[in-house]
């Protein structure tokens, strides 16, 4: 009764003022920010920090957050239509959703993509205003050795799921960590790492790293794809499947729902892992999995489903720990420290009102985001015709006016540049950038907590242990490492016996 009291709280405060524009206007902007091959929710959300900085608190993450999930649902218009993923998650709804357009069922697919993106981000913010108030407790319990192995177990699940080796994800995170070392030593005060210049002692600016990283690496990779690859959009027309489709999408809704939701609540994931093990799960529940790939209805609702579910899921750890379950995650963090506000169990304690708006904003967001999508799914269609040689400039313009004005430096558009070219060739290296943001954000968490657990533990490391949260969290870092490492080295055989054949 208490979390619908403070729910209902929060909707008078999404309601009022400004919210519900900022609200419409985050949506629309991840509408197109998911459409625009090149871009997604980490870019988007980076991007548009500098914006928000005259912006109250609150309206500023209900924005962020609308772009959030609003370039989920816009990703999948791109991905149906040109068969060009509009984010990272979109790729699995390439495998049914173009060959659908092919058939003259693009419309279909995207009204299916709509329905279960709504039902999976709709249930699964009902289960964070259920659980959230029933977790606090449990994060209290939390001290220094349990946020240490938290972040140790977010690190290998970085480092298994990040990338296509387990070798290329711990290149990326040992580069997070290192970026993250840069400035003042926590506890001495001692300089690190600044190389002569006084504006890193401060360390890094997060915001220029994002920027970069995920804005301008994105768009040059996209642009160049875009002008490899040019491509006329299919054509949309009836949205809704037939009578006798329904059954088996309501079905992979439902699961996609439940194993998107669970996957948010694990850091170090992303929105591809739901939506990968959702249609692996699809295809083996099929009475006729050669379906798949052909055009299945169910391996378009299951994926589509479940990536939307995990945005829910994934604010859980992020409003409860401060951990980020994922790079756009690590990004919002980003701005909720800009604003003033401190991510854990006593945000909810000293900032409920925040809290609760924020969530109701989402349930908000998801309901205008299916009215945008089903009956004007031919007008969004229509932003894949902007060219991106005139598109892609105005973003980079944008972009650098937006990481000057972070503190009127020309130091921060140095650095977003060269953070943006970084990126740029890390993914023609084919190594994640994902990471680096994350473990840039939780790398002063990581070193504080371990400095304050060595302390507490009288330099003996392996106390850490002893505790049975910390303990069990350490364990399961080690066994996911060891499975990744095998699962990769079973990978690599199979690649080389493929090739031999």
């Amino acid at each position: 009764m208490e979390a619908i009291n403070l729910l209902l709280s929060g909707f008078d405060t999404a309601f009022s003022g400004w919210n519900l524009l900022y609200c419409l206007i985050g949506v629309s902007i991840g509408m197109v920010v998911g459409i625009l091959p090149g871009l997604g929710p980490s870019a988007g959300t980076a991007l548009l920090i500098p914006v928000t900085f005259g912006m109250e608190p609150v309206s500023a993450i209900i924005m962020l957050a609308g772009i959030y999930y609003g370039s989920m649902y816009g990703g999948t218009i791109t991905t149906v239509l040109v068969n060009v993923p509009g984010e990272a998650a979109s790729v699995i709804t390439c495998l049914d959703g173009y060959p659908m357009a092919k058939k003259g069922r693009a419309g279909v697919a995207l009204g299916v993509a709509a329905i279960g993106s709504f039902v999976g981000g709709t249930v699964s913010i009902i289960a964070v205003s259920l659980i959230a108030p029933h977790l606090v407790k449990f994060a209290l319990a939390f001290g220094p050795p349990e946020f240490f192995a938290l972040v140790v177990l977010g690190m290998t699940m970085v480092m298994g799921l990040a990338g296509k080796s387990v070798l290329r994800g711990a290149i990326s995170v040992v580069l997070g960590l290192l970026l993250a070392t840069i400035g003042m030593a926590p506890s001495s005060g001692v300089p690190r790492f600044y190389l002569g210049f006084p504006q890193l002692l401060d360390g890094l600016n997060f915001v220029t790293i994002a920027m970069g990283l995920f804005g301008l690496a994105e768009i040059l990779a996209g642009a160049e794809e875009s002008f490899k690859n040019p491509s006329k959009p299919a054509e949309v027309k009836k949205l809704l499947p037939e009578r006798d489709e329904w059954g088996a999408t309501a079905k992979s809704v439902s699961r996609g729902t439940v194993l998107g939701f669970f996957c948010g609540l694990i850091p170090g994931t992303s929105s591809v892992v739901p939506a990968l093990l959702s249609y692996s799960l699809e295809k083996k529940l099929a009475k006729d999995p050669s379906r798949f790939g052909q055009g299945a209805i169910e391996g378009v609702a299951g994926p589509e489903t479940a990536n939307n579910s995990f945005c829910g899921g994934a604010f859980v750890p992020l409003l409860l720990l401060g951990i980020p379950s994922s790079a756009t995650m690590a990004v919002l963090l980003g701005a909720f420290i800009l604003h003033g506000l401190t991510p854990g169990p006593m945000l909810f304690v000293r900032h409920p009102d925040f809290v609760w708006a924020v969530i109701a904003s989402m349930f908000i967001g998801n309901a205008l985001l299916l009215v945008m999508n089903l009956p004007m799914a031919r007008m969004w269609a229509k932003v894949i015709n902007i060219p991106s040689k005139l598109l892609f400039p105005i973003i980079i313009g944008v972009s650098i006016v937006g990481t000057y004005s972070i503190s009127n430096s020309l130091w921060n558009v140095g650095g977003f540049l060269v953070f943006g070219i970084l990126g740029y060739l890390l993914k023609k290296a084919d190594i994640p950038v994902a990471p680096i943001a994350l473990m840039f954000i939780l790398g002063e968490l990581m070193e504080k907590s371990l400095l304050e657990s060595l302390s507490i533990f009288k330099g003996n490391l392996f106390e850490i242990i002893s505790r049975p949260i910390a303990g069990s969290l350490i364990l399961l870092s080690a066994l996911i490492l060891i499975l990744s490492v095998l699962a990769g080295k079973m990978n690599k055989k199979e690649y080389l016996q493929d090739v031999e054949a």
